[in-house]
């Protein structure tokens, strides 16, 4: 006996048919969306351990060969990774408690050194240079993180965290904030003084155009606008996530460190946790010839990973 298929029972078939052709395209799109995440690291990468028996390593900076110099600030020195022999040996000792690093465009090494609250250039004879000493003549509280723009102007933060090495135990600047040394400059202006619990990691987008610094014991990252002569406007909440120190790829994709590094995408969206096998993860950057080596330093160690993007400065 043949059966008849009414109208409602054709329209209602079809509508089945097309309800499955959506959740094929919804999954194949997350599919597609999840192997685009993943893509940022490279295929069979394995995170690699470089070399430990530091007390605590922190804030790593390429040169334009790749290497990275990066700090053991309770050893007081700074020690240089070799990208071509994958070696480690140290650079300078002392250093002034150097904590975070960063290549100005001449080539000279910057460092925040935390003995004496200053700010560093070191030439490559490792000649010092003193940049700054104070802001209106009171100590800074302990300058962290510092990012060089591409007209050579250093915006840095200036948390405080109390040292075993100063002789002071209250800061002298009534607020923790962001400052940026003009280029040419001898005195730095405040360009963000926001109520930051602790303001730490901080970067830079390679046009200039956004600046991203996180408020580490507020457990907050943040984006600016960069304007004119430094200045920083149109404040947003960027990721609901602090972060010691900082990086970025050529896609946009920051890097924010703690709990191993977390990698969110330019319009703050998780995309991506590397886990790393240390109680506290507390720096990054991009090293090797073609900048697509992922450096980690995490407590007593220093870690490397192959990456599908490459970093920018």
């Amino acid at each position: 006996m043949m059966k008849t298929i009414t109208n409602k029972q054709s329209s209602n078939h079809c509508l089945h048919l097309i309800g499955i052709s959506l959740l094929m395209i919804v999954n194949i799109s997350c599919k597609a969306q999840k192997n685009k995440n993943s893509a940022i690291i490279a295929d069979g990468a394995q995170l690699t351990l470089v070399a430990d028996g530091f007390e605590f390593t922190e804030g790593p900076a390429a040169d334009k060969n790749g290497d990275v110099y990066f700090t053991d600030q309770p050893n007081d020195r700074i020690l240089k990774w070799n990208a071509l022999d994958n070696t480690v040996l140290e650079y300078m000792k002392p250093s002034g408690r150097s904590n975070g690093l960063y290549f100005d465009n001449q080539g000279n090494l910057l460092a925040v050194a935390d003995e004496k609250n200053e700010i560093w250039r070191i030439d490559v004879d490792k000649k010092v240079t003193v940049l700054l000493t104070n802001f209106e003549g009171k100590k800074f509280n302990g300058p962290n993180d510092l990012w060089v723009d591409s007209k050579g102007g250093i915006y840095f933060t200036d948390p405080y965290y109390q040292r075993s090495w100063w002789k002071h135990q209250e800061p002298q600047q009534k607020s923790k904030r962001v400052y940026y040394l003009a280029p040419n400059a001898d005195k730095p202006k405040i360009v963000a003084d926001d109520h930051f619990d602790q303001p730490n990691g901080i970067i830079g987008t390679p046009n200039g155009k956004t600046l991203y610094v996180a408020d580490q014991a507020g457990n907050k990252t943040y984006s600016y606008t960069i304007g004119k002569k430094g200045k920083l406007s149109n404040k947003k909440l960027f990721a609901n996530m602090g972060s010691d120190g900082m990086t970025i790829d050529h896609l946009g994709n920051v890097y924010l460190t703690g709990n191993g590094v977390t990698v969110f995408n330019k319009e703050g969206q998780q995309i991506e946790h590397i886990a790393v096998p240390e109680n506290w993860t507390a720096n990054i950057t991009f090293g090797g010839p073609n900048q697509t080596t992922l450096f980690i330093t995490a407590m007593d160690s220093v870690y490397t990973l192959d990456m599908a993007v490459h970093g920018v400065r």
